[in-house]
C-alpha cells in the first residue's frame, strides 16, 4: 500500500514531455481484461512489469531474468498466431524496437492483431532531446524518430504521441483496430523509474 500511494501521483502527472508511470499507467487503464502483452526493454520492462496487471496464466511475455533484447516482436507474433481472437499488446522501449522492428513487416503480412507500443526516450537509457553534431553520446538516437512510419510502410497504421491530450485517443483507436499498428510515444529522455528501496540493499 505504501509503493501504492508513493507512485500514484506519477501515474496523474500531466506534465510534457511525459514519464514512464503516466504512459504505462494510461496503457494499463485501457487494456483488455485479457489482453497478452509482451514487453522489453530496460526501464520499460521493469517499470512494466508493475504497472501492467496480469490476470490469467502465461498472458505475459519478457525478456525474462537475463534481459534479452530483440525478443519482444517475435513473442507478440507467437502470441497472435496461437491466441487469434485476443489483443495482443507488445510494449517495447525504443532501443528494444531497434532489434527487431522489421518484424512489424511478418505482423502485416499475416494480418495479426497486435498493438505495438514504444516508449521513445531517444536513446539506450535515454538520450538528449537535441543532438549536437560536435558531442554526441554513443548511446543516443535520433531525437523523435517516427518509428511509427515503419509499419506504414506495410500497410498499418501509425501513431505519434508527444502530448497527454493525444496519449489516450491514440490508444483508444489502436486497441479497438483489430489489424497490426504502431504508437510511437515520446517522452521525457531523463524519465526514470521509482528509486528502488530495500532494506537488504540499502541499510
Amino acid at each position: 500500500e505504501e509503493n501504492l500511494a508513493n507512485v500514484a501521483p506519477r501515474y496523474k502527472d500531466d506534465s510534457e514531455p511525459m514519464g514512464y508511470y503516466r504512459v504505462l499507467g494510461q496503457i494499463r487503464d485501457m487494456l483488455p481484461r485479457d489482453a497478452i502483452i509482451s514487453s522489453e526493454g530496460a526501464s520499460t520492462m521493469d517499470i512494466g512489469r508493475t504497472v501492467l496487471p496480469n490476470f490469467y496464466a502465461r498472458h505475459r511475455l519478457d525478456a525474462a531474468t537475463y534481459g534479452t533484447m530483440g525478443v519482444g516482436l517475435g513473442q507478440a507474433i507467437a502470441a497472435a498466431v496461437v491466441n487469434p481472437d485476443k489483443k495482443v499488446v507488445c510494449v517495447e522501449g525504443d532501443s528494444a524496437f531497434g532489434f527487431s522492428g522489421m518484424e512489424v513487416e511478418t505482423a502485416c503480412r499475416y494480418n495479426l492483431p497486435i498493438t505495438f507500443i514504444i516508449i521513445n526516450n531517444n536513446g539506450i537509457g535515454g538520450g538528449p532531446d537535441e543532438l549536437d553534431p560536435k558531442n554526441v553520446p554513443p548511446s543516443a538516437y535520433t531525437p523523435n524518430a517516427r518509428y511509427e512510419r515503419v509499419i506504414e510502410a506495410f500497410g498499418g497504421k501509425g501513431y505519434f504521441v508527444t502530448k497527454v491530450a493525444e496519449l489516450e485517443p491514440a490508444l483508444k483507436e489502436a486497441l479497438a483496430d483489430p489489424k497490426p499498428n504502431i504508437v510511437n510515444i515520446m517522452i521525457d529522455a531523463q524519465s526514470q523509474r521509482k528509486p528502488q528501496e530495500f532494506a537488504w540493499l540499502t541499510r
